[in-house]
């Protein structure tokens, strides 16, 4: 898979040092990956989930240390690309809000 915006990452680790290493791990993991489909990602991450956002699209969602924090991505297994959209803590992704600006 290729990772787009591995930049932001970067960026939300240094907001959240707590989660700079298991987001490297998973950047590594993603970039090892080549998915065709959900059930193959959650080979790889068994908690990954989806979900569907106000625009209609569906997006991909993934734990990161633990249960702290949501990393919200668009998985586009036809061009094996993994886009980052947002970075939220738990707390902030149980709100929902972050539905309605995807």
């Amino acid at each position: 898979m290729r990772l787009i915006q591995r930049l932001t990452l970067r960026h939300y680790a240094a907001r959240f040092p707590e989660a700079g290493r298991p987001l490297d791990d998973w950047a590594r993991l993603v970039l090892a990956g080549s998915w065709q489909n959900l059930v193959e990602t959650r080979r790889m991450f068994p908690h990954a989930d989806q979900a569907k956002v106000k625009s209609g699209k569906t997006v991909a969602i993934f734990n990161v240390c633990g249960n702290d924090f949501r990393l919200i991505t668009a998985i586009h297994y036809d061009r094996q690309k993994v886009f980052v959209l947002n970075f939220l803590t738990h707390a902030e992704y149980s709100r929902n809000v972050w539905k309605n600006r995807l």
